[in-house]
This record gives structure tokens, sequence and C-alpha cells, in this order.
């Protein structure tokens, strides 16, 4: 046998470059829970209640990660997406409620952020906010239905880099460290209707249920990109396949709660602690960080919400097609079809690009929007999250990779939090 060349020999990668390069749909679906609606909700949050919310993001990560990990499992074992899978072993009246309701909530999530990017843009380019919501909604359309899952995939990931823009921005607007660290580690409670709509939009921002849906069709998508184009030749999963979902997750879904926590404290360093504490939009976040914090944090800031919408948007509308195509039983929906392969799938991203489009231009307040994809996304995710935990603990659906004890214990918290969060919400 002959020798290789010493330029020709395998590479020995670090521990640390395995790990990144192990990372895939985990850490897109962590980045894409940071889009402009989050951004703006998070900022919110920072303004009027400055540092006194941090505590979440220590509360979300865990559960956010279960309930990912668990979605992420579900598609790899039985070779289907979420959807999919609820059609399967449970009736259509528990089927299609929660698929219509995710549509309605990403339609209106989109509408959202579809109005905040275009706003930044106005903001940077002087061009009115009503040129750029056709502009970006044309332009990420067209990456959806005409590239193929193995680009778009290769996009996002590298698209999750624009986040790193708001932890650079935390430090420009020098916080207090000593009031971060109280609110990080000291829960702060207050019974009012403002605080409870605060807590159920960062909730429904954070764990939400479009991206149960992405996560696992994702793994779908993975598997269909390696050759296995039956649900036959997708069901099961190695050790070492689970083990890198694992990391691929709990890296996203850290670097998506690491960036949250950052937006809500440069938020409270510049907005609040200067007696700014309404805010409605990321918009007027930006515009109020570059007399308090310079022009780099307003930059930064302001180009991050693009970036963000970018990967945003797409994951919302490529969630909703998932989640009908699936639960219509269509043949094979998938981002690496052809729109004529896969008419269905792609007219249902067509149908509700539009509408978010057509919100932006039907009078209706961004917050209003935001308001109302954080309310159905905090209602929908404690059931949804029960069928998550159910299907995964399922042996007919997961065979021998059932739940951990663990795991199980994590989703229940999950979905009861979230809806005594729900319901203090209706209460007050």
């Amino acid at each position: 046998m002959s020798q290789l060349a010493p330029d020709t020999l395998p590479v020995k990668h670090s521990a640390l470059g395995r790990f990144f390069a192990s990372l895939g749909p985990g850490l897109v679906t962590g980045a894409a829970d940071d889009d402009p609606s989050g951004i703006s909700t998070y900022s919110i949050a920072g303004a009027a209640f400055g540092y006194s919310l941090l505590w979440t993001a220590l509360l979300s990560f865990p559960l956010m990660a279960a309930v990912q990990l668990m979605c992420a499992r579900l598609g790899m074992v039985s070779g289907r997406g979420l959807a999919g899978a609820i059609r399967l072993r449970y009736p259509r009246s528990v089927l299609w409620p929660a698929c219509l309701l995710v549509l309605v909530a990403n339609t209106f999530n989109l509408g959202a952020d579809l109005g905040g990017m275009s706003d930044a843009m106005q903001m940077v380019t002087g061009i009115r906010a009503c040129v750029w919501n056709p502009v970006f909604s044309l332009c990420l359309a067209a990456l959806l239905i005409w590239s193929t899952y193995n680009w778009i995939a290769r996009v996002f990931k590298w698209l999750t880099l624009v986040l790193f823009a708001y932890i650079a921005t935390a430090f420009l607007a020098r916080p207090d460290w000593a009031g971060v660290f109280r609110g990080t580690l000291v829960p702060h409670f207050e019974w009012t209707r403002s605080y409870f709509s605060v807590l159920v939009g960062i909730l429904g921002t954070t764990i939400s249920p479009y991206l149960f849906f992405w996560q696992a069709a994702q793994e779908v998508e993975e598997d269909r990109d390696r050759g296995k184009i039956t649900v036959k030749q997708r069901k099961g999963a190695t050790n070492q396949e689970l083990n890198a979902a694992a990391n691929d997750v709990y890296g996203g879904m850290f670097f998506s709660s690491l960036v949250m926590y950052f937006i809500i404290a440069t938020a409270a360093a510049t907005l609040h602690v200067h007696g700014t504490n309404h805010i409605e939009t990321a918009r007027q976040a930006a515009e109020a960080l570059r007399p308090l914090a310079g022009n780099g944090a307003y930059w930064l800031f302001t180009l991050g919400l693009v970036g963000t919408g970018m990967l945003g948007v797409p994951v919302l509308a490529g969630s909703a097609a998932y989640a009908i195509a699936e639960a219509a039983s269509w043949r094979a929906p998938s981002l690496s079809k052809q729109p004529r392969l896969a008419p269905g799938f792609y007219a249902v991203i067509v149908v509700a690009m539009a509408v978010g489009l057509a919100l932006n231009y039907a009078g209706l307040n961004a917050v209003t929007m935001l308001f109302w994809s954080a309310v159905l996304n905090g209602l929908l995710a404690p059931p949804l999250v029960i069928l998550v935990v159910l299907l995964t603990s399922d042996k007919k659906v997961m065979g021998t990779r059932t739940n951990s004890k663990r795991a199980k214990v994590l989703g229940w918290i999950c979905a009861a939090i979230m809806a005594a969060a729900a319901v203090a919400l209706l209460i007050t």
C-alpha cells in the first residue's frame, strides 16, 4: 500500500474543533429563537424591569434544552417530524388544532419579524420600511423555494454568528455588574399584569412551539441529506448520533440563552437605568442605545436585527410548512424537494410569507403582532410540551430510546411552569 504524502495525511482535529463541527440543527434552532420579535421581548423586559428578570435565562435554559432534545431524538429515532408522529399516535382532534395554532402564531411572529427587519433598514439607510418589507419577503421566500437544503443549512449556520453582536453590545453598554449578578441569582416577582405579560412573552419566545416542529423536521432533513429517503431507512439512531445531537442541542440552547441574557442586560443598563421604562419595539431600543452607549452599540444592535430576521423568518415559515404538510400526510415535505414535487409544502411557505407581509400594511401595530404571537405561543406550548414528553416516552414510537427519568421530569416541569405563567397572566 502506498504511503500518503505529508500534506495529504488525515488531520487530527481538536476536541473543540470536533464539537463545533458537530453543531447543526440545534445551533440553528437556538439562534432562530433570538429573532427580532424575541429581541423586542427581551428589550421590553430589560427596559421595564431592569436586571430583575435575568434569572429567567437560568430557568429557561435547562427546560428548553430538554424539550428540544426530545424533539431531536423524536426525529432521529422515529424518522418523522413532530406533526407526523402526532398524526400516527393521536386523533385529528389533537393534531389539527395544534398545527393550525402554530401556523397562526408563526404568521403573526413572521409579520413582526419582517417589520422589525424593515424598521432597522430604514434607520440605517433612510429608505422607508414599506419598501424593505417586500424586498425581504421575496428574498427569503426565494431562498426557501429555490435553494437546496444543504445550502440553506450552511447559510443558516453562518448566520448564527450575527448573534455575537448582542454579547458585544452588552459590554459596550457598561452594565452594573453587581445588579447583573443579583438579578441573575435572586428571582424577582411582581403580581401585576405587566410583569406576567412580559414573563409569558419571555417563556413563549424562548420555548416556542414552532421550534419543536423545526428541530424534529431538521433531524429528518439531515437523514434525507445522507441518503435515507424512506421512514424505514431513517428509523433508529446510534449512541454516537444521539450524543452528537445532544451536544448540538445543548450548544444551541446555551447560545440562545446567553444572547437573551445579554439583551436584557443591555436594555437594563441603558434604558431602565436612564428612566426609559416603556418601549414598544427593538427599533426604539436601538435608537435609545446611541446616546447612552455610543455608535458601536447602536450599529451592532441594529444590524443584528436584520441578521437574526434573515435566520428567524425562514424558520418560522418552514416550521409552519412542515407542521401542515406532515399533518395532511403530504408526500415527503422537504426543503430538498423541488417546488413541483412538493407543491403543498411550498404553498404553505408562500401563503405564510404573504400574510405576514400583508400584516405590515394592514395598520397593525408591531407590538400587537408580537403580543398575540407570544400569547399564542405561551398558550400552545404547555399542551405541545406534554405531547412531546408522551411521544418520546412511548415505546411504540421510540423503541428502546425512550426518555430518561431526568428528561421526563424536566419536560413536566416545563409544561407546569408555562401553564402556571399563562394562568397567572389571565388572572391578573
